[in-house]
């Protein structure tokens, strides 16, 4: 049984950026994994072709009979995992080579944390993006932002299972920001303070050609799940503010949240 499961959701991916895609997960250092793929277009060859080019026995291919959309496809991929990790990838994008081998020291270190990313350089822009490394800065800056890049994550899979977790498709395609939300207080989160990811731009990624739709998920899922009070006392329990800096960070939580919904 392999320790990590690399799970790859396939759809409509130009020719060169699957190869680029693919090849950076063959060429890791870590080498203890499985590479599953699951193709979300019933009718698309040419990703067929290229993937079958490989002669891996670590890739496992697999084919939607039918678009089971975002959320659907990382489920299948989820329900297809024999490794303790599970490294997530996106069709577009480059693992450096250490990336693997980084996040799995990490997680074997510290057995508390359920989920670890990396710094990553967006390209061809190249502007790199180092975001908040411990888990208390991770969790303050969730209520405003996606701190945690998810293509670039590791996420232990146990914490998965006990939490009766999923990624939820009334929330795509904003599903990653969704399950970073319901595992607050349910285990720690982590960035390797490291290049390990390379994050392509281009006008056809989903960020982009979804935007309205991911700002309308963003939207719901910070009404749905952040404003409870639950929730922002998690944040104060986690992240040990004093009791005068609890209040403060209440009382701008509940003002930010009146101005949301007067928009």
């Amino acid at each position: 049984m392999p320790k990590v499961s690399v799970c790859l959701a396939v759809y409509k991916t130009k020719s060169e950026y699957l190869k680029e895609c693919i090849e950076s997960i063959l060429n890791q250092t870590y080498t203890d994994f499985e590479f599953l793929i699951v193709d979300d277009c019933p009718e698309d060859k040419d990703c067929e072709r290229i993937i079958q080019s490989y002669a891996d026995n670590r890739i496992k291919y697999f084919r939607n009979e039918k678009n089971l959309g975002i959320s659907g496809t990382r489920n299948k991929l989820l329900d297809l995992t024999s490794g303790e990790y599970i490294a997530v990838m996106d069709h577009d994008d480059i693992s450096l080579p250490h990336r693997f081998e980084k996040e799995v020291a990490y997680l074997d270190a510290h057995p508390e944390c359920g989920v670890v990313s990396c710094w990553y350089e967006r390209f061809p822009n190249l502007t790199i993006k180092k975001k908040p490394e411990n888990n208390k800065q991770i969790i303050k800056a969730l209520k405003d932002s996606c701190p945690l890049l998810h293509p670039a994550a590791m996420i232990r899979k146990s914490v998965l299972i006990e939490n009766h977790l999923k990624y939820e498709d009334e929330f795509s395609p904003s599903e990653d920001y969704a399950l970073w939300c319901r595992l607050v207080g349910k285990t720690s989160f982590h960035n390797v303070p490291e290049i390990l990811f390379r994050y392509r731009d281009h006008e056809t990624n989903e960020s982009k050609k979804n935007n309205q739709k991911m700002k309308m998920a963003t939207d719901k899922i910070r009404k749905s799940l952040l404003p409870q009070k639950t929730f922002i006392q998690k944040i104060i329990q986690l992240i040990g503010w004093r009791e005068n800096e609890s209040c403060n960070f209440s009382r701008r939580a509940r003002n930010s949240l009146r101005r949301r919904n007067r928009c």
